[in-house]
């Protein structure tokens, strides 16, 4: 049997979802002072070890006989969320290598509002006008950020903007399968925390053949390994943690503070400086987001007061 862990207090875990929002935030910067490694290459070693950190993670808290039934009795939504991780993992990692730090992180602001329309159209649920704005406005703001991009015929930053939309778009659907789940009887429901190791494990899988022969020095082997590690497995624990805790708008807003961190990380630590489109933009895409989880985060805590 794992051990339970103690609900933390509020300000524990926006605490903790700050930290880990923080943690999230140095793979632009670290990857900029690789070696030798690139494209899948990272992806493969990142993984690999975010796979190794996992399971030993999971098999503390769930204990491994636990932890090898979830693996063994998953259905369709553990495995298709797995391979949503796997995606994510990949994607993410490749589109750093093709564009900018800033132009990943910002399309990857995209997912709570990917995450409403898909879940109005799966789950039938209802979106509020303020959606619908923010959605439109999100949208203009990706069009202002990348015009130059298409206007230059960049090839390269439009391909890496194209794998970076796939983050958001799986994270999205991730999400919605976590809400299927939980709306099935409570003898149905499965544990989904096998999942990320499950994408840990398909990334490393589909990128070795595409990163042979690897050429990473030991320097990047250390640096990758520090993402795997700290950048990917101890934050998602701690954000896990913090999500049975905070409310899902409140969550979301903390978790927008990755690209604050990785896009001033990587100003301070490279030369990669953000350009004016990418920063009007990105904001526009942030203010849209916030506005509409602010007022989320607002309605629900009316509801609760006049209860």
């Amino acid at each position: 049997m794992s051990p339970v862990a103690p609900m933390m207090s509020h300000r524990r875990a926006v605490a903790t979802m700050v930290l880990a929002t923080l943690l999230w935030s140095i793979a632009g910067v670290v990857t900029r002072h690789l070696d030798s490694a690139a494209s899948f290459e990272v992806t493969f070693w990142r993984s690999a070890a975010n796979a190794l950190a996992m399971a030993v993670l999971l098999a503390w808290q769930m204990g491994p006989r636990a932890l090898m039934h979830s693996l063994r009795q998953g259905g369709a939504v553990l495995w298709w969320s797995g391979v949503g991780w796997g995606v994510m993992y990949t994607a993410f990692m490749v589109a750093l290598t093709l564009t900018t730090v800033a132009n990943v992180l910002i399309t990857e602001a995209l997912s709570p509002l990917l995450t409403a329309l898909i879940a109005r159209f799966v789950l039938k649920q209802r979106l509020p006008l303020r959606t619908w704005v923010a959605i439109a406005m999100a949208s203009g703001g990706i069009a202002w950020m990348h015009a130059s991009h298409v206007s230059g015929g960049d090839l390269r930053h439009l391909l890496g903007t194209g794998l970076a939309l796939l983050v958001p778009l799986c994270s999205a659907l991730v999400w919605v399968l976590m809400q299927v789940n939980a709306r099935r009887a409570a003898a149905r429901q499965q544990d989904l925390s096998a999942a990320v190791l499950i994408g840990a494990v398909l990334s490393a899988a589909v990128s070795l053949p595409l990163a042979w022969p690897l050429r990473a020095s030991a320097h990047d082997l250390q640096l990758l390994s520090l993402l795997g590690v700290v950048q990917l497995a101890i934050p998602c624990v701690m954000a896990v943690a913090a999500g049975r805790v905070l409310k899902a708008p409140e969550a979301s807003l903390l978790g927008q503070l990755e690209i604050v961190f990785g896009v001033a990380w990587t100003w301070l630590g490279t030369a990669e400086a953000p350009t004016p489109a990418v920063l009007g933009g990105g904001l526009l895409v942030l203010g849209a987001l916030s506005a509409n989880e602010g007022l989320a985060l607002w309605r629900s805590r009316s509801v609760v007061g006049r209860g």
